[in-house]
């Protein structure tokens, strides 16, 4: 909502295992909002679905102002022949889905029912279902209407009564059998449970140093088997980290107790439906957010405590308090994108990608080395031209242990485990290079990946992005190994001027 002067009663939520390509906003306003689904069929071939999610404001207040309601914005929003699915709450009674509770009808009644008819409308809710108990009324003002096509791909519309959250309103599901792209749930290995002694014997036997290097075929196709086998090795003998049930850190016995429960006593409510399983209810759930608030205060208290009293986490309390990470953050929208010399707005994901595809990797600049001028220096250098193994160690740890993998997705940590057999073969696979004078395929290989600048008041300007280049874990080492070098040269002969 960009007018903050309207109250917002309308919201869709979007799941995150939802592709951002697969889903666009297009209307956003305070009644009304609706978004686009791309959806497959049997066939393979893209559909869209628009749902809509409808407010109308109580018949008290429009009696006099039609034009100012919802409805005649719902008449324009549904001028097209795609999948529609509208979720609305109308407040308003009509014989044709109350038929023996409906004793008065409003005139808008016969706009909304034009609207449906000329839109191919159709309702999926049974007819004198209850979805609203409100001063001992039982009233049916919340409907869902969708189209032909969707009607055919309807699993279920009912209430459910289990998902009740102190609203006169009931909650009403409405599934739908649809393909669509799923994003892959993001999940990291748990490195501290690895098994090293069984990866070590499967590197013993799988990861041998007979290979002779001779070639420049035969150094990528070494680099891309080795690759291979630390994938799978980190398959089979490394666990996945499980987000578990007691995650929350104040979350204790006490509390699961409270909101069970809270939750049977939900259920009797719904099933019974009187006063009394009513108002134990009621106080049953006031004495559950008790509980949860005293047990968040609490350990909050002794977390402080704690705090006070070591040093050493002192500094983590600071930073806590800088940085607000108390708060909780926000989900990043990829807002639409502008052009530096034009108005022109991007909308959907395809036409972001290309705008971001066009800024960053347009051309490529070659650097500029005219200021430099025509010189050669002979120099001989008498050191040691192979690595050794412990310089290779030495490579290996230097890089911080929780640095972003790359494309092949070997975090560093998986190296400083400090295996024999890796650091043998990746030694005799560096010194190939380095006599060869040749860098490996895999080296080359860059996944660059874009990311907003912080504490930007909009991120519509392309310039408010920027981009980090995620190289291969073993190339990092390689280049450790090359810059020492260069330095102890550079030092040594005094190739660097002093000003």
């Amino acid at each position: 909502m960009k007018n903050s002067s309207f109250q917002l009663r309308t919201c869709i939520y979007v799941n995150k295992c939802l592709r951002f390509n697969q889903w666009t906003v297009k209307t956003a306003e305070s009644d009304i909002c609706s978004i686009r689904i791309l959806t497959c069929n049997t066939d393979d071939k893209t559909q869209m679905l628009r749902l809509l999610n409808v407010y109308n404001s109580s018949s008290l207040f429009i009696i006099f102002t039609e034009k100012l309601s919802t409805i005649s914005r719902l008449n324009e929003l549904l001028k097209n022949d795609c999948k529609q699915l509208v979720v609305e709450d109308f407040n308003l009674h009509h014989s044709h889905w109350e038929r023996w509770r409906c004793f008065t009808q409003h005139t808008m009644i016969d706009t909304l029912l034009n609207i449906i008819t000329n839109a191919r409308l159709r309702l999926l809710l049974k007819s004198d279902t209850i979805t609203c108990k409100t001063h001992n009324q039982f009233t049916m003002i919340d409907l869902v209407f969708s189209s032909e096509k969707i009607q055919s791909m309807t699993c279920k519309c009912k209430v459910r009564i289990n998902l009740h959250q102190k609203s006169d309103h009931l909650s009403i599901v409405t599934e739908l059998n649809l393909q669509t792209i799923l994003v892959q749930s993001s999940t990291c290995w748990l490195w501290k449970k690895m098994n090293t002694e069984a990866l070590s014997a499967y590197l013993q036997i799988y990861l041998s140093s007979d290979h002779s290097l001779n070639s420049k075929a035969e150094m990528n196709d070494r680099v891309t088997e080795i690759i291979k086998i630390l994938q799978e090795i980190i398959e089979k003998f490394t666990l996945w980290a499980k987000s578990s049930n007691w995650a929350r850190n104040f979350w204790n016995q006490s509390c699961f107790k409270v909101v069970t429960k809270s939750k049977w006593l939900q259920i009797i409510w719904k099933t019974q439906d009187t006063l009394e399983t009513w108002n134990e209810y009621l106080k049953h759930n006031d004495h559950k957010n008790k509980i949860i608030r005293q047990t968040k205060c609490t350990h909050f208290r002794s977390q402080m405590h704690e705090l006070s009293n070591a040093l050493k986490l002192i500094w983590c309390f600071a930073k806590w308090a800088r940085i607000k990470s108390q708060l909780f953050k926000k989900l990043f929208q990829f807002s639409s994108l502008k052009w530096d010399d034009t108005n022109y707005m991007t909308t959907t994901f395809e036409e972001k990608i290309e705008m971001l595809q066009e800024k960053f990797f347009s051309s490529l600049s070659q650097a500029n080395i005219n200021d430099i001028s025509d010189s050669f220096i002979s120099l001989t250098v008498s050191s040691n031209s192979c690595i050794s193994e412990n310089k290779m160690k030495w490579a290996i740890r230097r890089v911080k242990a929780n640095k972003a993998s790359d494309i092949s997705e070997i975090s560093n940590k998986a190296l400083q485990a400090d295996f024999t057999e890796l650091i043998s073969v990746l030694t005799s696979l560096f010194n190939a290079c380095m006599i060869h004078k040749y860098h490996l395929k895999q080296f080359k290989k860059i996944q660059t990946i874009v990311l907003c600048k912080s504490k930007k008041s909009d991120y519509i300007d392309l310039k408010t992005y920027w981009l980090i280049a995620l190289l291969d874990i073993m190339s990092k080492a390689l280049e450790s190994i090359m810059i020492k070098r260069l330095s102890d040269i550079t030092e040594t002969h005094h190739m660097l001027s002093n000003a």
